[in-house]
């Protein structure tokens, strides 16, 4: 097993998703340099795989692009585990053994996500100045930077460092309760959720969220619902459907 960015190497098989096994299919010609993404099994899983003539294979935006649109199609009809991205196996062969030396974790974990999908759902502070609106909200925050800014004076390193850490604090504190309280109303309709880590300083929360397939109309529902005690200062944004990439772990085993 390599890695697709190392040196160039002979004609392998790019690894898109784990399926079950339901004989031969192809996808046509939707994969990597425009290849036929098709499954090699072995009777019970299955890879859905691409044949690589260069393993030399750059994270650029099609090729990225081209291992997502395998995995929509894929989910047409069934839900794969999906693969990371620039995984390739030397040969037939390799593929064979990966299916063989793992055949249990890909069936214990296409049994968890069968007939699921995975939702996405971000919620932000919608507000110009994040520290100025905990101002507002927060008076112990308020009376601290009051106190160190009384009489036009400077804040020395200290007093900034204070002022910062009770800023993220109070951040973290908000973050949580909201998480909490928005999770509260999803759990109706989600099978799992997974709390990931936000990436700006307005995020308040980034869930996945494992739905199932007949679900989907009840987890827009439960979104408008979590949203309704919430004023225009946050903002709720879902997306999906996507591969279940947040409740699956291919940790292949050679």
């Amino acid at each position: 097993m390599q890695q697709a960015n190392t040196q160039t190497a002979a004609v392998g098989r790019y690894i898109y998703a784990i399926i079950p096994d339901q004989g031969r299919r192809s996808l046509g010609n939707i994969g990597l340099e425009d290849s036929e993404v098709y499954s090699m099994g072995d009777g019970r899983v299955a890879a859905v795989v691409s044949d690589l003539a260069d393993g030399r294979i750059r994270p650029q935006r099609r090729n990225m692009a081209a291992h997502q649109e395998v995995l929509k199609q894929l989910l047409h009809d069934l839900t794969p585990l999906p693969a990371a991205f620039g995984l390739v196996a030397d040969d037939d062969a390799a593929i064979a053994r990966i299916l063989k030396d793992n055949r249990a974790a890909f069936l214990d974990q296409l049994a968890r996500v069968n007939d699921k999908i995975e939702m996405g759902l971000r919620v932000n502070w919608d507000v110009p100045n994040i520290f100025e609106y905990f101002v507002g909200g927060h008076p112990e925050l308020r009376e601290l930077r009051d106190d160190y800014f009384r009489d036009g004076a400077n804040l020395t390193q200290d007093e900034m460092i204070t002022l910062g850490r009770s800023f993220e604090r109070l951040l973290e504190q908000d973050r949580e309760a909201y998480t909490d309280q928005v999770e509260a109303v999803m759990r109706s309709c989600c099978r799992e959720i997974k709390r990931n880590k936000c990436r700006t300083e307005k995020e308040i929360m980034n869930l996945a969220c494992l739905v199932d397939r007949a679900d989907v109309k009840r987890f827009e529902q439960a979104v408008l619902a979590a949203a309704r005690p919430f004023d225009n200062n946050y903002a709720f944004d879902f997306n999906g459907p996507w591969a279940p990439h947040n409740f699956v772990e291919m940790d292949i085993q050679l």
